[in-house]
């Protein structure tokens, strides 16, 4: 048995599940049942209902950069299914979170959950109403459906990050953070450009629960500035 960074034990795996090719079903998707039925997180987030394995990549962001605090106001963009928002309601109390995403979601306590697109202006407003504030911190786990192709889907899901980032240059909170899934590739230095000007420190961290062969990586900004423009 392991540990995971949580200290909490996380499942080992003696035995390994085999998953049968069927009709209908491709060798790419066999594959990635096989991962899930033999990944400890994807059990491990069941046993502690939590509603996807992507919760313990916040959680162990959180272990390594101390972002979720008491009383924060915290926007967690892309959210469904909910997996963040839920280690976000665990960890603060007395606070405000909002769950963005253009899927429905299923209520989670203590958390007001808003159906929509980010860069819809009206929903903005509808969002910083309901904190009554600006966020303290801006969460994004956004990525676009992958298609294989890895600079495809590096500029898909950067795409998705750029939206993130005009969010929290037009909401976020002065000294607030910034947490976004970026995917390695050439465009990173450009958003790093636009990026470091407005936050005291920045860095990259990637997960023990981020999959080694997996390209994602989250962008940590911290110590939000005035907007020099």
């Amino acid at each position: 048995m392991t540990k995971s960074n949580t200290g909490r034990s996380v499942e080992g795996r003696n035995k390994k599940t085999r998953v049968k090719t069927a009709r209908g079903r491709s060798s790419s998707s066999t594959r990635w049942l096989q991962r899930q039925f033999n990944d400890q997180y994807v059990s491990r987030a069941k046993q502690l209902g939590y509603r996807s394995r992507a919760a313990w990549k916040l959680i162990q962001i959180d272990e390594k950069v101390k972002l979720l605090k008491d009383g924060q106001r915290v926007v967690d963009l892309g959210s469904a299914p909910g997996g963040w928002a839920q280690v976000a309601a665990e960890r603060i109390k007395n606070g405000k979170i909002v769950a963005v995403d253009l899927l429905e979601m299923d209520p989670i306590q203590g958390v007001s959950i808003f159906r929509g697109d980010v860069t819809d202006q009206n929903l903005d407003r509808l969002i910083i109403t309901e904190l009554q504030g600006r966020p303290d911190i801006i969460l994004s786990d956004m990525a676009a459906p992958t298609t294989g192709h890895r600079q495809t889907d590096h500029l898909r899901t950067m795409v998705l990050c750029e939206a993130a980032v005009q969010f929290a240059i037009e909401h976020l909170s002065l000294g607030g953070s910034f947490v976004s899934k970026v995917f390695q590739g050439g465009t990173q230095s450009d958003l790093l450009a636009k990026l470091n000007p407005l936050f005291d420190k920045i860095r990259h961290v990637k997960p023990d629960s981020s999959r080694k062969e997996s390209p994602e990586t989250y962008l940590v900004a911290k110590g939000f500035r005035k907007n020099p423009n």
